[in-house]
Formats: structure tokens, sequence, C-alpha cells
């Protein structure tokens, strides 16, 4: 691993012309298989058939009007930065710079200008990826993702990568605060709507649902990380309020449940006695429970099957 990587691109690049006039001076030289005669300061002409993206890129939103303004400038001006690539044979790969290669397609140009360079694997991702965490117009999410990987791939730590790319240690760490949001609050900082430090404030709210209403209101409304603060602690207390509720709620249905099935025992009880009295006696039985005090009704229809009743009752042997 180079540690001169971290300094930035500008040693890569050092003694590489970078004017209009130097690149439309080489449009000129007569193409040999799609490769222009090499400079002396080491930039190739090469048919933009035969460069292709890098498929490990840190990079993965474009702004497309920023594009576009940008393959309008190359309509007249030329690429005057030269992409850095590596070769592969029948094609060259992009190192840094696919945001010039994207503008110069949207341009419709035939050539772009390279620089090759033989890096390892490992030294071609530290260099796109530190090549887009200086770019200024990198998504917050992005630079996060390009942070994590250099920590993740390189054992860098967050010293290590406020180092090498000049920033605060704090700042990096704050950074990574985006990575631990949900999904949908990842989209929209993908999307340029949530800052570092939105994503701080919002990894209070642990509810993956009610975070990601938290992000779009952010995004929506626009609101700053004081704004952000107090609506998410509006927020907080409101759903604390709502989950006291809902406990309240459950434990009462719960004892309202639980009594429930008490009643329900106790009648199905009085039934189980009914049907065994009038089992042994012969006759309809009916239990009536009270408050203070409850009876047992025995139904008869005549004197002689009430004296059949009291016979029963007289068979029972009593012990006083």
């Amino acid at each position: 691993m180079k540690k001169g990587l971290g300094k930035g691109l500008g040693a890569l690049l050092s003694g590489v012309q970078s004017t209009a006039e130097s690149h439309e001076a080489q449009l000129n030289d007569t193409p040999v298989d799609g490769v222009s005669a090499t400079s002396e300061n080491g930039v190739l002409m090469v048919d933009i058939r035969k460069v292709e993206p890098n498929p490990t890129q840190p990079r993965q939103f474009f702004d497309e009007d920023a594009l576009d303004e940008l393959a309008e400038s190359m309509k007249t001006f030329g690429i005057v930065q030269p992409l850095l690539v590596i070769d592969e044979g029948e094609m060259y790969t992009i190192i840094a710079g696919e945001r010039r290669y994207r503008a110069a397609r949207k341009a419709k140009l035939k050539e772009v200008p390279v620089i090759v360079k033989n890096y390892t694997e490992m030294e071609i991702l530290q260099v796109a990826l530190i090549e887009n965490i200086q770019r200024q117009d990198l998504t917050s999410i992005e630079e996060a993702t390009c942070y994590k990987r250099l920590m993740d791939d390189f054992f860098f730590s967050a010293d290590d990568v406020a180092g090498k790319l000049g920033k605060n240690k704090h700042a990096v760490i704050s950074a990574l605060h985006l990575l631990e949001l949900t999904p949908k609050a990842q989209q929209l900082a993908a999307e340029g709507k949530l800052t570092a430090s939105h994503a701080k404030v919002l990894l209070a709210v642990e509810d993956e649902e009610l975070q990601g209403v938290c992000a779009e209101k952010i995004a929506e409304v626009g609101l700053s990380v004081r704004e952000a603060e107090t609506m998410v602690t509006s927020v907080l207390k409101a759903a604390a309020k709502k989950a006291a509720l809902d406990a309240r709620t459950a434990e009462e249905e719960a004892i309202d449940n639980e009594n429930a099935a008490k009643a329900e025992s106790i009648a199905r009880a009085y039934k189980n006695a009914e049907n065994h009295l009038q089992q042994v006696l012969g006759s309809q039985v009916h239990i009536i429970p009270g408050k203070k005090k409850s009876k047992i009704e025995i139904e008869y229809y005549s004197v002689a099957d009430l004296e059949r009743i009291m016979e029963i009752f007289k068979s029972i042997p009593m012990s006083f």
C-alpha cells in the first residue's frame, strides 16, 4: 500500500498539461489502433469506445444536470484534466475521472485524454476512493461509504482516514453515522438531501418506520440541523406518550381479558353444578349467584314430585 496516495491526486498527475489547447493539438495526432501517439507529458488520446468505468467505483450518484453542463463545456474546450486509467489490453479501465468520461459521452467526443498507470488492485481502489472523496460534489452517503471502504479494505482507523485526506477526525466519524441509518434515510442522504449532522440527529430515533418519516420531513422541508433536533425531540416525546398510552390500554385489555376468563370459568362451574344436581334430583335446577348471597332453585311439578325429591334428600347420609 502506498502511503503517498493519501496526499491527494495532485502528485499523481504532476507534470501533466491541463490546457484545452494541448488536448486540441493531441486530437490532430493520427490514431493507431484507437490510440494517438504518446505526448511528452504522458497523456494518450484514446478512442472513448475503448474506455470503460471501474466496476468497483465508489461513486453511485451522478447529477445529470451537472453532467449536461460539463458536456457543453467539453464541446468547446475539450477535457481539461485527463482520466486516470489502467491498461487492460483491449480496454482501458477508469481509476479516476468517471464523471468526465460520462460527460464526454454526452458531448459525443470520439477521444478522451488518459494517463495510464500500473497500479495493483488495492492501489486502484485506494486511488478511486481518495479521488472521489476529494470531489466537492460527492454526496454525504458516498463520502461515508468511501471512508468505510478505506477502513474495511485497508484497515485504516478514523485517524488514518482523517490524516490522509486532511479531514477532521470527528468529521469522519460523524460521516460514518450515515451508514447506520435505515435504508430510507440512507437513500435521502445518497440524493444529497441529508447531511452527516442530520444523520447523528436521526440516530436518536430507533424505530425504523418513524426514522424514515423524520428523514422525509427533514428532506422535504429542508430543515437545518437545529430544526431537525427540535422536530426529533418533539416526535420522540409524542412517540413515548403514545407508547405509554398503548401500554396502559394493553394492560387494561389484559385485565379485562383476565376478568372475562375468570367469569367464564365461574359460569362454567355453576353450569356443571346445575347439571350434576339435575342428574341427581331428576328435576330442573338453577344456581343463582349473587354479590352477598346466592340461591339454588329446584323445580317440582306436583306434591308427589316434591315428596320424591324429599326422599332423595333423606337418603343422603348426614353427619353432625
